[in-house]
């Protein structure tokens, strides 16, 4: 079982500085609710084919997530997949100038669960997943717009 959505939302900053912030992995940690730690495993940081590490921390859940980058063509596109046990998610992101000071981040998700649990999951909750998704758009905005953060260490 394939689950895909789109999500999109516009943010009101110029497509150079949008992609300033989203490009610097120190500023994950402003709208990447739960991101605890990441470390830059192999590759040239932000090319195709580099790996990072990322640890989340939701609650009493820890998950841990290998994003290998698929197609980096900043500042119009960059594409990843994230693997962690059980799920495999391709996320095929867009930025597109709006106006001088608006940008449109489209992100185009595919998820396929490899574990029994996780394969429930998305046929049980698969608006969870976009859910999370947009939540994290939603926050990218926040702090690209106003400066605000999801980080409880500032």
């Amino acid at each position: 079982f394939i689950m895909k959505y789109t999500t999109e939302i516009i943010v009101n900053v110029a497509l150079n500085e949008f992609i300033k912030k989203l490009d610097n992995p120190e500023n994950m940690k402003h709208w990447q609710h739960g991101l605890v730690d990441y470390d830059h495993i192999s590759g040239t940081p932000g090319e195709i084919g580099s790996k990072m590490r990322m640890i989340y921390n939701f609650g009493k859940r820890k998950m841990e997530l290998i994003e290998t980058i698929t197609l980096q063509d900043l500042p119009y596109a960059i594409h990843a997949t994230y693997d962690t046990k059980g799920m495999h998610n391709i996320q095929e992101n867009f930025f597109e100038e709006i106006s001088e000071n608006q940008t449109k981040w489209t992100s185009k998700n595919e998820f396929l669960a490899t574990s029994f649990m996780l394969r429930m999951m998305t046929l049980i909750m698969p608006s969870a997943f976009k859910k999370q998704t947009q939540k994290y758009l939603n926050a990218f905005k926040d702090f690209a717009e106003k400066g605000t953060s999801v980080s409880k260490k500032i």
